[in-house]
């Protein structure tokens, strides 16, 4: 069993940063891949980032490439998502997701296991 908890999420002008972390508790978080996903108000919940168990290997929406950058600490459980450059077409709620014995990267949402509950990014254009 893993919970997460999102934190960073804010109002933010465009072309600004944020850096949101998810920070989980259970046991064994180095043998989850972990992953961000977000979803806009009326939209499907989107992939947008995800790492390895290791953080070796990362994998990036085309839409955010470039622009946000995904890391984790396996000594703090944590996974955070660099946000840069933010536009108004990034505005969203932001969901931390974590793939048990997945020792790949992760894309599809249907093979998380635990959701965090989300965190807003309102970027204002």
């Amino acid at each position: 069993q893993v919970q997460l908890v999102e934190s960073g999420g804010g109002l933010v002008q465009a072309g600004g940063s944020l850096k949101l972390s998810c920070a989980a508790s259970g046991r064994s978080f180095r043998n989850y891949a972990m992953g961000w996903f977000r979803q806009a108000p009326g939209k499907e919940r989107d992939f947008v980032a995800a790492i390895t168990w290791s953080g070796g290997s990362t994998y990036y929406a085309d839409s955010v490439k470039g622009r946000f950058t995904i890391s984790r600490d396996n000594a703090k459980n944590t996974v955070d998502l660099q946000m840069n450059s933010l536009k108004a077409e990034d505005t969203a709620v932001y969901y931390c997701a974590a793939a048990g014995s997945r020792w790949r990267l992760v894309v599809e949402a249907y093979e998380y296991d635990y959701w965090g509950q989300g965190t807003q990014v309102t970027v204002s254009s």
